[in-house]
């Protein structure tokens, strides 16, 4: 009878640091598709994160770097994609994405916006409304090359209608059909962000289709396929890990986790009395890394990578993740969170350890803040979702 292999913290926490990128050691270089391949993707619901995430990860930081791959380059895209997330993944892992996740957003949201048009009374019949708007839209963007939303509507009249939501109720509104038509577009994987309108900062991004982005359509690939494709990325990553830590991670079923999961070959492992998988031939101890910190970015795809995180966690979730579960601006020690950061108006990093490590590490953690406020010079950074810990900071 074979043995299961026990991992423990420590193990997972050096994992953590060499194969995110987060040690010195493991800095290697400063190829953005590299970094994000590191994390298989980077959280993009906030476009700083993309930037933020990849300075942290880079041994000479510097955000046009990232900002060339994006939209120079195109060695890096957005899309819509696992927990119907904005993420950046590498130009060569999008089909994986797509067809593992995006595929099935994708058909959620046209029912969604389906029933919004017709309950509003735009059309008695969504689904060919849709279709003709989609493929004014679709011509409309490879005339233009790029364009932004606001000019789009212009070209598409259709897609400056407004929507009614919540209506009698105290939070009424209306919703772009533009954006949602959009979205919808995005999440099938016909068209996708380009640059932003002002700073990397901004929301506000030109959108372009994937022929003239990428020069061409993106490849068919099953969805079975594809599934046990960014599991086995996934685990490369972020093993060993738990089937909920995947399951939560990419939105699947548990049926489509554990299917695709079997079509790869992993081997059990205890971590600390948890069941656990990693890849076959992985279990294997690695080397431990020089002493680290690190000041990650809100939503960072470390801080989200897993949803049991109290192994790297600890006791410090109330102060440094939100009440939707979206972590915010963390500091790391030797691959825990031990605190948060935050940038103040007047440009100043200011930083906050939650328990002592120590004199030495608090060192490191000021030294950090001073490199990372150099490097951002007269940007001013507001997370979308900030954590408890990053409100008290500016305040």
């Amino acid at each position: 009878m074979s043995v299961v292999r026990r991992v423990p913290v420590e193990q997972r926490q050096a994992r953590l640091a060499l194969r995110h990128r987060l040690a010195p050691s493991a800095r290697l270089d400063d190829d953005p598709v590299a970094i994000t391949r590191s994390t298989v993707v980077l959280h993009a619901s906030d476009p700083s994160t993309v930037v933020l995430s990849a300075l942290a990860r880079m041994a000479s930081p510097d955000p046009a770097v990232v900002a060339h791959a994006l939209y120079d380059d195109r060695t890096l895209v957005r899309l819509l994609a696992m927990r119907r997330t904005l993420f950046v993944a590498a130009t060569e892992d999008v089909v994986v994405v797509q067809r593992s996740s995006g595929d099935a957003v994708a058909r959620t949201e046209r029912r969604r916006l389906s029933t919004l048009l017709e309950g509003a009374g735009i059309t008695t019949d969504a689904t060919r409304w849709l279709r003709r708007v989609e493929t004014k839209t679709l011509a409309a963007l490879d005339a233009l090359g790029s364009s932004a939303a606001a000019e789009l509507s212009t070209h598409v009249s259709e897609l400056a209608i407004q929507i009614p939501v919540h209506h009698g109720k105290a939070y009424a509104g209306r919703i772009g059909v533009g954006s949602r038509v959009l979205l919808l577009l995005a999440a099938e994987g016909l068209v996708v962000r380009t640059s932003p309108k002002g700073t990397w900062t901004s929301s506000l991004h030109r959108w372009a289709t994937v022929d003239t982005w990428l020069g061409g359509p993106l490849a068919p690939m099953p969805a079975d396929e594809a599934r046990a494709a960014l599991a086995r990325l996934w685990l490369e990553r972020f093993g060993p890990a738990t089937v909920a830590d995947l399951k939560w991670w990419t939105g699947w079923s548990l049926g489509h986790t554990r299917a695709a999961l079997a079509a790869i070959a992993t081997e059990p492992v205890d971590l600390d009395g948890v069941d656990g998988i990693v890849l076959a031939g992985d279990a294997e101890p690695v080397a431990s890394p020089e002493p680290w910190v690190a000041l990650l970015p809100s939503l960072d795809p470390t801080a989200m990578g897993w949803t049991h995180r109290a192994w790297y966690l600890g006791e410090h979730k109330p102060a440094v993740f939100d009440g939707y579960g979206n972590a915010g601006a963390t500091v790391w020690v030797d691959g825990r969170i031990v605190g948060g950061w935050a940038q103040r108006r007047s440009g100043e990093v200011v930083t906050r350890v939650l328990e002592d490590v120590g004199a030495d590490r608090v060192h490191q953690v000021d030294a950090a803040a001073a490199g990372l406020q150099q490097v951002l010079g007269d940007i001013r950074i507001a997370p979308r979702f900030p954590a408890p810990l990053d409100r008290a900071l500016v305040t």
